[in-house]
């Protein structure tokens, strides 16, 4: 009997109606998720700069550092601080 419901024209047409819709729904709830995904990794990426860029200045300032307490005296005194 419903092999018959099935195979029968207005049936079968709104069964196809049916899974369109479904396979339609499915890939918009997987391009949502795919979006999502990408904004994460778009902050990850965002803060791994920032950091990046905090400790590029900490070696900046460590390379300029004096090498000792006199060079720090001689420097300061010299108003280069």
């Amino acid at each position: 009997m419903t092999s018959w419901l099935l195979t029968h024209g207005p049936a079968r047409k709104a069964l196809g109606l049916l899974v369109s819709a479904a396979a339609i729904l499915l890939f918009l709830m997987n391009l949502r998720r795919a979006g999502e995904r990408a904004g994460r990794a778009a902050e990850r990426l965002d803060a791994r700069e920032r950091n990046d860029a905090i400790h590029r200045q900490m070696l900046d300032a460590a390379a300029r550092r004096p090498p000792d307490r006199d060079a720090l005296g001689e420097r300061l005194r010299d108003g280069r601080f």
